[in-house]
């Protein structure tokens, strides 16, 4: 198999449809493209999602606390705590797994999400630092939103830039290359893009607007997210890629390294369903908050997946590996 996530054949053939349903508590369970599982507890109910970073190699604290409370927001829910695993390889000196310690601590205050637990150890399994963190949440029962909500004719709106995290990771774990290629400036701008990281301010705000569908964008980038969301809602979609906000670093890095910008991982990115004749609300509630937000498209009962370029009408295939790991580093 290749690096990165499984496709979504292999995912429901070795792994989804092996699962046993037994419980009648569970709300949401396993499926393509939904980010959290959801667990009745009477009026409230317990929503958890759980991520590893293995695409970094930089910001790895900081960058799990927010990957998984992203998955949370996602559902409309409050992330509340997170338990953290730390792999480090033989060698790993104390102050390394200090310094994730700081990151991923600092993070989580921001969000008064606290880490109420987990494991740290050193092991020959890993050649390099993996950090994986599972995130809890809560939420009104009647006020979770899934993935698969997504209703025909609804606008599809997304958050900020697309390839917003993998710009950044880019940036920092091929610094100097890129600062001899593309200066300063750029490789600078790039790295601050995640600062962006996080989703849980328009979660909430998407909440308690009221929205069919959310869904955090992360491996496959805005293209693999918006396969996901139809597949979540058995539907189809029409999107116009000239209308897809893209950053000039990202735009420049991803020239350097031979990459689709669109197929590169865009945590930080929030994709939202919602009534059509609701979406300029919306968007606006969310430029007020200061988060950008554009319309890129709409969803169709129809089940094909096309997005509009400069050269025509183009199906939208399953997300295959990550851009990240197809970069070319020659």
């Amino acid at each position: 198999m290749k690096t990165g996530k499984l496709v979504d054949t292999a995912l429901h053939s070795q792994v989804i449809d092996k699962i046993r349903k037994v419980r009648d508590d569970i709300l949401i369970g396993p499926e393509t493209g939904e980010d959290c599982a959801a667990i009745d507890f009477g009026e409230l109910s317990a929503v958890l999602s759980t991520d590893p970073i293995t695409g970094a190699s930089s910001e790895v604290g900081a960058l799990a606390v927010h990957i998984n409370c992203n998955d949370i927001a996602s559902s409309g829910a409050e992330p509340v705590a997170l338990l953290l695993t730390i792999l480090a390889p033989v060698g790993t000196s104390e102050e390394t797994i200090g310094q994730i310690m700081d990151q991923a601590a600092e993070e989580a205050a921001k969000m008064k999400v606290e880490i109420i637990g987990g494991h740290t150890e050193v092991t020959e399994a890993v050649n390099r630092i993996l950090v994986s963190a599972t995130a809890i949440g809560k939420a009104e029962k009647d006020k979770l939103v899934s993935t698969g909500g997504a209703k025909d004719g609804d606008a599809i709106i997304m958050t900020k830039w697309a390839a917003l995290e993998g710009t950044g990771i880019l940036a920092y774990d091929y610094e100097d290359r890129l600062v001899d290629h593309l200066g300063r400036i750029t490789v600078t701008g790039a790295q601050e893009m995640l600062s962006w990281v996080s989703v849980v301010p328009e979660g909430r705000i998407c909440g308690d607007f009221g929205v069919n569908a959310m869904h955090d964008a992360t491996e496959g980038g805005i293209l693999g997210a918006i396969w996901e969301l139809c597949q979540a809602a058995k539907l189809g979609c029409k999107i116009d890629t000239e209308l897809i906000p893209l950053r000039q670093e990202t735009k420049d890095i991803c020239e350097h390294f031979e990459i689709d910008p669109l197929e590169l991982i865009s945590s930080g990115v929030m994709l939202i369903t919602v009534e059509k004749d609701r979406s300029k609300d919306l968007m606006d509630l969310l430029e007020s908050k200061g988060i950008p937000a554009t319309c890129i498209g709409h969803m169709r009962e129809n089940p094909k997946l096309w997005m509009v370029t400069a050269v025509g009408k183009i199906p939208i295939d399953p997300p295959k590996s990550d851009a990240l790991y197809r970069i070319n580093v020659q």
